[in-house]
């Protein structure tokens, strides 16, 4: 398993320290960066400045929200980041959910799987610039269907540095995690735990064996990124999560259309999801988060001290379908190695 290190999205301000831990990260020989966003910082601007002081590792974004760009607007930013960074892009898209696609960007959210086809599709035309970008589907026209009646096929004016950068696709459904294993280079869990991964491994294998896989006979990433906080109290540990999965499980989404809730439900969790989303959705918060088990985080992260949190690692995340693990968090100097070789094996 490779490892990474990610730096997320931001609520007030930039993490402190991410120049720092990119230096320490390259030279320990760390695999890949990854930024994100929502409805804040956006994942491109980061990873750009903090990238431009990196000669080595990948950089990935974990991920970039469709409904914010379109394909061929995203597909330029790649191409671009792609040049400067020397063709390290590691391209991380998902369809986010509706409240954020809605109410935050103003797009329609409806068949987010046929749309994700369709992005990917364009992105990869413009990427491979063999010829102008022409495209007729539901959700996206090139040239458009109406308007002034003026557009024409274009093709990107910039060669990519990389004819094929990576695409993977954030997915938490089983028909969507089936989706990216047929049209992507890779996917991106969110609230991955090992003791889902048989059931992702069906869905994974359903998409590879669809006709016209895009991944039949190459390498396919899985990266994922899990939250690691050390401490010698594993309860106060949990407590720095325990706010997050309450966010994620009751206020992500609405009532019956929140797929963070789903991913903890098919864990086992379900009457104490449906608590922790009545809660808050109620407004109460601080109830929401004193009703998150500590064993619920500990599903999905790792937490307490640097030899629990090796001893997990190897007995229970190495063996699973992630090929990357990407660390939420800096692990202290003097266990830093330690953490690092064992995801490594």
């Amino acid at each position: 398993m490779k490892v990474g290190i990610g730096a997320g999205y931001w609520g007030s301000g930039p993490p402190v320290g991410v120049e720092q831990q990119l230096q320490e990260a390259e030279a320990l020989g760390v695999d890949s960066f990854w930024t994100a966003e929502a409805y804040g910082s956006d994942a491109l601007t980061p990873l750009a400045w903090w990238g431009a002081r990196t000669t080595s590792i990948k950089l990935g974004t974990s991920i970039c929200q469709m409904a914010a760009r379109t394909p061929t607007a995203l597909a330029m930013a790649a191409m671009t980041l792609d040049h400067l960074s020397s063709g390290r892009v590691l391209l991380g898209i998902g369809a986010s959910g509706p409240q954020v696609v809605e109410g935050w960007y103003g797009q329609p959210y409806p068949r987010p799987l046929e749309r994700t086809r369709e992005y990917v599709d364009i992105m990869r035309q413009t990427m491979a610039r063999n010829e102008p970008v022409t495209y007729n589907g539901r959700h996206y026209q090139l040239p458009l269907d109406g308007g002034e009646h003026l557009g024409k096929p274009l093709k990107s004016t910039i060669h990519p540095y990389r004819p094929s950068i990576p695409i993977l696709l954030a997915a938490e459904g089983p028909k969507n995690v089936a989706l990216a294993a047929e049209i992507g280079d890779g996917w991106l869990p969110l609230w991955f735990s090992p003791k889902s991964d048989g059931f992702y491994r069906e869905a994974l294998a359903e998409g590879f064996a669809r006709d016209g896989a895009h991944t039949t006979g190459r390498a396919f990433e899985v990266a994922c990124t899990v939250s690691m906080v050390e401490h010698d109290d594993v309860e106060i540990a949990a407590s720095f999560l325990k706010p997050v999965l309450a966010l994620y499980i009751g206020g992500m989404g609405a009532k019956g259309a929140n797929f963070h809730h789903d991913v903890f439900v098919r864990m086992g969790w379900g009457e104490e999801c449906e608590a922790i989303q009545d809660a808050y959705l109620e407004g109460d918060r601080a109830g929401a988060i004193a009703m998150v088990p500590t064993e619920m985080v500990e599903d999905v992260a790792l937490i307490g001290p640097a030899d629990k949190i090796t001893e997990e690692i190897e007995r229970k995340w190495r063996s699973t379908c992630l090929t990357t693990m990407i660390l939420g968090g800096w692990p202290r100097e003097e266990t830093r190695e330690r953490i690092i070789d064992a995801v490594r094996g």
